[in-house]
């Protein structure tokens, strides 16, 4: 942000000149001191049920929500008054609701639980058309400015949908508006849980789905085309029955966290799914919310290749005469920019760069770091000797921010992250050590955290390999008790996978000829599918903090006209914002007193929509600086944010309970007799919530 200085001239210049005018508005639309003063302005009343999505129109004038109750009201959000409220044919929950583009914002278009998309016409206060193609349900719509007769949907029975407005539409199974069908690309449980277009390239379409990957495609490239009639089988003596020929091999990139796992029972038991997906103003930022995980974000126009090391043949080995050089050798292939395969990065500029000879030893020239940021760096010191890795976090990501090229930052994060030990964390600690040995490519500590982080990612085999590399350029090191430990629990690790592999081996042979009950069910993936997956690219920033377990329509969305902030929502009925830059939290706001699902930033104004399990919509705006304190903030961020991952990591059969029976294992009233397996057991969970479930 540029200086006080800066924006009074602007704010004076901003009389004469309307396009000053409109930078300045820019500019204050969403500031840090603006987010500190965010308060709630008033709740809008007038559903009987959960209200599942919010909408603006382009202007900001008219905000559209839709509930659980099966209706929509259209909202005069600036006299807080319901100007219309359509009873819709509905009979399953509403979760999306979009206006559709240069109708003067007399048509809207609603999707459902019930299979249906409905076209509204608000002015006649009636449905137009009624769209049935999709066999289940269906979770997200999308629209496009460019495009104001077409909208796109997306639906639980693994389906994008193209709808144009233009042309007449018998809904049928067999309709050509089958824009892409994931059942196709990975087997007959993939669902599509939302979508959005890009407002800059509405050629891009991105996708969400219940696995870890975000898909990009270019609807360009692609022929809409008709359901099959049938999908009772993906397999048949051993064909391949899935089709992609409607899906070019450039038509589709895919995105996703490095230490993602793609085998399904890698991960704890706990499901991925992308809930929410969109894009930002620049259309360069693509923004998910990841079910069971965290928020990423991600830059599409970042193309860069991605090259693999192959530690078995590096020169950093003794070869049999016992020599050894100090340069590694590159194995490049086709795989993704983030290292998806294995977690290392093609920037990894220390695992070829020449060793110093005659400077082994960086830390005593380390140039010294500005007193603001060196500052900032001995208070995160301190937290991680008080155990307050959380703190410790914070201060780093803040320092880093101001001072990106510091190894010793980028080194004593990772060292922060491994010990918190959130969501994804160890892998963003590996990605740290890689920074840190680009910036100095002798720091040991940085190798030797590397090593430790991909034997906890199960990474073994590149561990073992990275260790000997370890060994061979730190031979001082090599013997010590930290290293020795290490070499043990990668060779025990490795000893349990070898045994794992020869199990397997024998289960598979002495199965040989029968079907297994898993072939018929596991998530198949085409070889265009697996191609796409292996060339994944990684995120560029998350966000940790919030919980979301318990519903799939929980949103992430940019807040700001440079979405310089973050704004989510939380299975503890918080809403959460981000700083975008350091990605620190500096915000937490009760917001619903369940669950928040929907925050919508105003297009123009610092004012934010948002609801949740409450059959309320709220609106948030700056308050007064009159000296009151806001009883909705939530005083002690860390705290709430280490619950949420306590929350995240929860035993699965609690989650079962909290899906299906609003069961919080914290409201469970104590057994007077002291023993929870007996058959009163329900009687002491509370009531449904028929809410809750995603």
């Amino acid at each position: 942000m540029a200086s006080n200085d800066d924006l009074l001239h602007l704010l004076k210049k901003r009389e004469i000149d309307d396009k000053i005018a409109r930078k300045v508005q820019s500019r204050l639309h969403v500031t840090e001191e603006l987010i500190h003063r965010l308060g709630l302005e008033k709740e809008l009343e007038g559903h009987t049920g959960c209200v599942n999505c919010l909408e603006w129109n382009s202007t900001g004038e008219l905000l559209a929500s839709a509930s659980d109750d099966f209706h929509i009201i259209v909202w005069d959000p600036f006299r807080h008054k319901a100007l219309h409220t359509l009873s819709t044919n509905h009979h399953g929950n509403i979760f999306s609701v979009k206006f559709m583009p240069k109708t003067n914002d007399s048509v809207v278009i609603s999707g459902a639980a019930d299979y249906m998309i409905n076209v509204h016409d608000i002015t006649l206060r009636e449905t137009i058309r009624v769209c049935t193609c999709h066999t289940s349900r269906v979770k997200r719509l999308a629209v496009c400015p460019e495009t104001p007769s077409l909208f796109w949907s997306s639906s639980e029975d693994g389906t994008i949908r193209q709808f144009d407005q233009r042309v007449p539409h018998i809904c049928r199974n067999e309709s050509d508006n089958v824009l892409i069908h994931l059942k196709h690309c990975f087997g007959r449980l993939a669902e599509a849980k939302c979508l959005a277009v890009n407002p800059v390239r509405p050629e891009l379409l991105a996708v969400g789905a219940n696995d870890a990957f975000v898909r990009l495609y270019d609807r360009r490239m692609i022929r809409p085309t008709t359901m099959p009639k049938t999908y009772h089988l993906l397999f048949e003596n051993g064909n391949d029955l899935t089709k992609t020929d409607h899906l070019p091999d450039g038509c589709a990139e895919y995105f996703v966290a490095g230490h993602l796992n793609r085998d399904p029972g890698h991960r704890k038991l706990r499901s991925l799914a992308s809930t929410y997906v969109t894009f930002g103003a620049n259309g360069r930022d693509l923004l998910v919310n990841l079910g069971g995980e965290q928020i990423y974000l991600f830059d599409i126009y970042n193309k860069t290749t991605a090259q693999f090391f192959d530690f078995k043949s590096s020169p950093y080995f003794h070869d049999g005469a016992g020599t050894s050089s100090s340069e590694c050798c590159i194995n490049k292939s086709n795989g993704s920019r983030n290292g998806y395969r294995n977690g290392i990065s093609a920037s990894n500029r220390w695992i070829h760069t020449m060793i110093d000879e005659a400077n082994p030893d960086p830390f005593t020239s380390r140039p010294p770091l500005p007193p603001r940021v060196e500052s900032l760096r001995l208070k995160a010191n301190n937290a991680f000797e008080n155990l307050d890795y959380p703190t410790a976090v914070r201060l780093y990501n803040e320092a880093i921010s101001m001072c990106s090229e510091s190894a010793v930052l980028f080194g004593n994060r990772a060292a922060a992250l491994m010990k918190r030990d959130w969501d994804g964390d160890v892998y963003a600690a590996l990605r740290d050590c890689q920074k840190t040995l680009e910036l100095e490519p002798n720091h040991y500590k940085a190798h030797f955290r590397m090593i430790r982080c991909l034997h906890e990612l199960h990474w073994t085999a590149t561990a073992s390999d990275c260790l000997k590399v370890f060994k061979n350029k730190y031979p001082s090191h090599a013997q010590n008790t930290a290293c020795r430990a290490l070499e043990r629990d990668i060779d025990t690790a490795a000893s349990k996978i070898k045994a794992t592999e020869e199990d397997s081996a024998k289960t598979e042979k002495s199965e040989a000829g029968r079907p297994m009950l898993w072939d018929l069910f596991r998530l198949f993936r085409s070889p265009l599918e697996q191609k796409w997956q292996e060339n994944a690219l990684d995120y560029e920033k998350r966000f940790c903090g919030h919980c979301n377990t318990t519903t799939d329509i929980k949103e992430a969305n940019f807040f700001g006209e440079d979405g310089q902030f973050i704004v989510a929502g939380s299975d503890d009925g918080s809403m959460f914002i981000w700083e975008r830059n350091t990605t620190n939290n500096i915000r937490i706001l009760k917001g619903d007193a369940s669950i928040v699902n929907c925050l919508q930033p105003h297009p123009t104004y610092c004012l934010l929509a948002t609801s949740g399990i409450d059959p309320v919509v709220r609106l948030w705006s700056p308050l007064p600086e009159d000296g009151r304190t806001d009883d909705r903030e939530v005083s002690n961020k860390d705290v709430a944010a280490k619950e949420n991952q306590k929350r995240m990591k929860a035993d699965p059969f609690d989650f079962v309970l909290m899906n299906y029976m609003g069961y919080n294992p914290d409201q469970v009233q104590p057994d007077p007799n002291g023993d929870d397996d007996d058959d009163d057991f329900m009687s002491r969970v509370p009531p449904d919530c028929s809410c809750r479930p995603s």
